[in-house]
């Protein structure tokens, strides 16, 4: 049995839906514990490129039970239009292979009006968000008005508080200045869904546990990365959910004991989108350099990633937080052609050498990044079968990983295809 945990583990984009896919191989199960459809995961299998949003990466597979965790929040309209994409891409998706668990939050449509109304209130000091409604439904989660998919299995429960959420939420609505819903036209909405989800439903948690004594491999797919956890990112502009290994227990109702291990995805740079401190930050040629190359544009939103130097600092912080046991290294062929390559090793603080990342934003801001300067790699990485194919250059890069964060790597990408992908350690 494993139960096998993978995270990004910087701000997100790491790669993580090419290594989920890739390890899904060997689970039977795949499961999403976090967040919502503002994630974006891309897989490309042979000649075809699968844009995937919340539906776990392990889909792809005809023999794999896909699971949306009672820690996602769910837009049912979006993962009908995922289902839908999905088929016609000759993807087939059946409640036997997607399960969607009866404790998950309904992101609702007054959710995805409050989201944008209140982001637009706060002007120059808007956070960044996708505007999916995802903190919002986390919100009310925590007020305790959110409306969970097992009240949609009631209609007269489900009925009663939509009428009191929509009279509510219209109050505040107004005050800023929106558009008010109409509960009928919601709740006739929200009827139909009732009646194509229910299939899907289960309880999550019984279901894991079964599993798991039965001996089955269990994936659980992180979203996001480290850096935007809800405690642990660079707050306040982070997801609302946690991101970190923690929030597998509690986003599908399993114990600590069973997890195994956890991999934490890591590009050969950095990358961050939206505003915040980023002290290994590229402004510069190089800087554009690695995004156009590395095609660093958002899956959900297409706004372009700011791009920098790997920060070790930032990939130590992630191994200690979520106790990761190895690393998978991603877009080493991006890295590719640069004559000299630097990496971040600590940061210089008020006269002193810190290697954790503050929690403070302004103290984060005033981090100035300590380098080391490596030899670059040729473009003969895109091509190699083995680590013994790699470049000595690009040994001695992933060599430093190891030892300054004190985890191995196991895994290392230098494309996007499933065949492009290096085992230097077994997981």
């Amino acid at each position: 049995m494993s139960a096998f945990i993978v995270l990004g583990a910087q701000w997100g984009d790491e790669g993580k839906g090419k290594m989920t896919d890739y390890l899904a191989e060997k689970a039977d199960i795949v499961v999403r514990f976090q967040g919502g459809n503002n994630a974006g995961h891309t897989v490309e299998v042979g000649d075809k490129q699968y844009k995937l949003h919340l539906i776990p990466s392990g889909i792809l597979y005809d023999d794999k039970i896909n699971v949306i965790g009672n820690g996602v929040v769910v837009d049912l309209k979006a993962l009908f239009e995922e289902i839908d994409y999905l088929e016609k891409e000759g993807v087939e998706v059946t409640p036997d292979k997607l399960l969607v668990s009866d404790r998950a939050q309904l992101i609702m449509p007054y959710h995805k009006i409050l989201d944008g109304l209140k982001e637009k209130a706060r002007r120059e000091n808007n956070i960044g968000t996708t505007g999916k409604g995802i903190g919002p439904c986390y919100t009310d989660k925590m007020e305790r008005c959110g409306i969970r998919v097992c009240d949609l299995m009631h209609r007269e429960v489900f009925k009663e508080k939509l009428r009191q959420n929509i009279e509510d939420k219209n109050a505040i609505i107004r005050l800023y200045g929106g558009e008010v819903l109409d509960f009928e036209d919601v709740y006739a909405e929200y009827i139909v869904y009732a009646e194509r989800i229910k299939p899907y439903v289960k309880d999550i948690s019984v279901r894991l546990y079964e599993e798991i004594k039965n001996n089955k491999n269990v994936l659980f797919e992180g979203a996001q990365g480290f850096l935007l956890d809800i405690d642990y990112g660079t707050y306040p502009y982070v997801t609302s959910s946690n991101t970190i290994a923690g929030g597998v227990c509690t986003g599908a109702g399993v114990g600590p004991t069973v997890i195994t291990g956890a991999v934490g995805i890591a590009k050969s740079y950095t990358t961050r989108v939206g505003k915040g401190p980023f002290p290994t930050e590229l402004t510069d040629e190089m800087g554009d350099m690695i995004r156009e190359k590395g095609h660093e544009y958002g899956v959900t939103t297409g706004r372009a990633r700011r791009c920098g130097w790997l920060d070790l600092v930032i990939l130590k912080s992630a191994a200690r937080v979520s106790g990761l046991t190895s690393f998978a290294v991603t877009k080493m062929d991006t890295l590719a052609g640069i004559d000299k390559i630097k990496v971040c090793t600590g940061y210089k603080f008020e006269g002193k050498i810190i290697d954790y990342f503050p929690a403070c934003l302004e103290d984060l801001a005033k981090c100035e990044p300590i380098y080391e300067e490596f030899e670059g790699w040729d473009e003969s990485i895109a091509n190699a079968k083995s680590y013994e194919d790699f470049p000595q250059n690009a040994k001695k890069y992933l060599k430093r990983i190891e030892e300054f964060t004190g985890i191995k790597v196991s895994i290392v990408s230098v494309g996007p295809e499933r065949n492009q992908t290096i085992v230097i350690n077994e997981i």
